[in-house]
């Protein structure tokens, strides 16, 4: 066994374990650590399969980026643990029905028929240099790019839903009107006395 391919086992049986721990958490925290691990494995098999352009991509957006806000939002939200363990058992029949109909999906979109390296043209290096970061432009925007907008719509509604979710009104919370702070007058928060000077005795 040649030590590329033993890094590909360790980085894909780590993969494998962190994912499996991010849906099995009972601390929503613990599974946002797990998944940062899992991306990290998943950035260390795309610099095997010489995409490091992706590897660099996952690691800075989502490690960087994307797990930092999901962290904030997750302990911004004060979810009642107990609360989710009481519904799990309730909602486990459906979550059974719809994990095995998005498995029938990936399977027949990313099934070997339409994936796999027979889909996809082999690269054509330009003067003897290949770039996988400007194939794989050119592979989204031109291919692909209905998937790409999608995509972005996708996290788009993603980010709206945090948003809403964080924006709760609490009765202990006070809050400040602009509307109202603009509108002010300085007879209205003003009142100038006049009174006689008083003397020294």
């Amino acid at each position: 066994m040649s030590f590329e391919k033993f890094l590909f086992y360790v980085f894909a049986a780590l993969l494998v374990f962190a994912a499996t721990m991010v849906i099995t958490r009972k601390n929503p925290v613990h599974s946002a650590l797990f998944l940062v691990l899992a991306f990290f494995n998943s950035a260390g098999l795309w610099m095997l399969a010489e995409a490091e352009f992706l590897a660099i991509a996952l690691v800075l957006v989502y490690v960087g980026a994307v797990m930092v806000l999901f962290l904030f939002v997750v302990m911004m939200l004060d979810i009642n643990i107990a609360e989710l363990r009481a519904g799990f058992v309730r909602n486990a029949p459906v979550a059974i029905l719809v994990a095995v109909l998005m498995v029938v999906e990936m399977i027949l979109v990313v099934g070997p028929a339409r994936f796999g390296l027979e889909a996809f043209a082999a690269p054509e290096p330009k003067d003897g240099n290949y770039s996988n970061t400007e194939q794989l432009g050119l592979e989204l925007f031109t291919n692909h790019l209905y998937a790409f907008e999608i995509a972005a719509v996708i996290l788009l509604v993603g980010i709206v839903a945090a948003i809403g979710l964080t924006m709760r009104k609490r009765p202990e919370t006070k809050y400040q009107d602009p509307s109202r702070q603009v509108t002010v007058k300085a007879s209205d928060r003003l009142r100038v006395v006049k009174m006689d000077a008083e003397e020294r005795a």
